[in-house]
């Protein structure tokens, strides 16, 4: 034990040293020649001007003459960054720079890191607003919740690009992924299973809302005080909203007791609050994803000792790693390659749909019901089935 916390030090201290040498993880890159006279009268003054009078006649031109149609913003206000919680915008920047690595790596899209300094929302939206015309996506990233509802919801409506949060709909769509192999592996039955989520938050809500679009059946969300229904003391607007359409039975009780007979268990929650004979209690062959970073609801091999049959978590260092990077870098090289304006609920789960087929049946097993982050038919795999369902929602 001593010695997993001698690593962990030392991990942190090599994170540290790294990103002292990178000083920041992203550079700017010329790709116009600028060696003479010639390319300057061509790349700036005079000859810019020709580009700038065409996008002026047709705004559509600006994908045809710029960067806007590679080119994605990574936005936080920085009040709920990774497991770290409310830290704020500047102390955001080091993950929104390793999300636009990511969007480079991946799918070769240009991301931009940007932190805003304010938590109204007003405030945030019109900034948003006034900037998106540079770009050709926003992907909201790390917004607290339940403001990053309405926030999206916002930006959805008044910008003429995509606007992504994928705290909620990456992670849903990678869970409902996963968990739509788990089901055929399992040989549950679509439908008819009981499935509940612990974390009613931006993660939770998402996943719940995917999950009943594809058909898994009764969800019955949970957040510290209890179980989520209709008129609970405790719910918000959008909780509230989610109790009209979810736990049928209006379950009142606590997590134990939702878990009770459960198929299907995914926790986006915190760390440790999930127990062996809460597993026990569940259905036979039950699926545990367990997804609370670093210290998951329950640990993969306390829920496989209780008969969990697939187990999966947010981290690195088990099997069936829930892993937004496998969704987010192929919805944008989609969503810009076929230049929509939104991205509909039709291409997040077409998204969920491709992310599980690239794992084939003989593939198919209880350590494997999602593929790799590294596999490389990852991005286009998802990105085709993003412009298969475009039509009537290009710009």
């Amino acid at each position: 034990m001593e010695f997993a916390r001698d690593d962990q030090l030392d991990k942190k201290q090599l994170a540290l040293k790294k990103h002292a040498e990178w000083r920041g993880k992203l550079a700017v890159r010329v790709k116009a020649p600028m060696k003479d006279q010639q390319d300057l009268a061509i790349a700036y003054t005079p000859g810019v001007a020709e580009p700038c009078l065409e996008i002026a006649s047709d705004e559509k031109l600006a994908y045809t003459y710029t960067g806007k149609g590679n080119t994605v913003a990574v936005i936080t206000d920085g009040t709920a960054v990774l497991g770290l919680g409310d830290i704020g915008p500047a102390a955001a920047m080091p993950v929104m720079e390793g999300k636009c690595a990511l969007f480079k790596a991946f799918a070769d899209i240009d991301a931009i890191p940007l932190c805003v300094d304010s938590r109204d929302p007003d405030v945030i939206v019109e900034t948003i607003y006034n900037i998106s015309k540079s770009f050709g996506g926003i992907n909201l990233e790390d917004i607290s919740a339940p403001r990053c509802f309405e926030i999206e919801r916002r930006l959805i409506e008044k910008c003429d690009v995509p606007v992504f949060h994928d705290d909620q709909h990456g992670t849903a769509i990678v869970t409902c992924a996963a968990l739509l192999n788990s089901v055929k592996l399992t040989g549950k039955k679509m439908g008819a299973l009981k499935i509940v989520i612990s974390g009613a938050g931006s993660a939770g809500i998402s996943i719940a809302k995917m999950m009943m679009r594809l058909g898994f059946g009764d969800i019955i969300l949970c957040k510290g005080a209890g179980t989520i229904y209709d008129g609970a003391p405790y719910n918000n607007a959008e909780q509230q909203a989610m109790a009209l359409v979810t736990n049928k039975e209006g379950l009142k009780g606590s997590l134990a007791e939702a878990m009770n007979g459960a198929d299907i268990f995914v926790g986006v929650s915190k760390g440790g609050i999930v127990s062996g004979d809460m597993v026990r209690a569940m259905a036979k062959d039950p699926i545990v994803f367990a997804l609370a970073n670093p210290l998951p609801e329950i640990m993969p091999d306390q829920a496989r000792a209780a008969g969990a049959a697939v187990v999966g978590t947010g981290r690195s260092d088990f099997p069936n790693q829930i892993n937004n990077v496998l969704a987010f870098p192929g919805i944008f090289r989609g969503a810009l390659d076929a230049r929509v304006r939104r991205i509909t609920e039709e291409m997040k789960e077409a998204a969920a749909r491709a992310l599980a087929s690239v794992v084939s049946e003989d593939e198919l097993s209880a350590d494997y019901v999602l593929p790799d982050a590294f596999d490389p038919t990852v991005v286009d795999t998802i990105a085709a089935a993003i412009i298969a369902t475009a039509d009537g929602a290009r710009v």
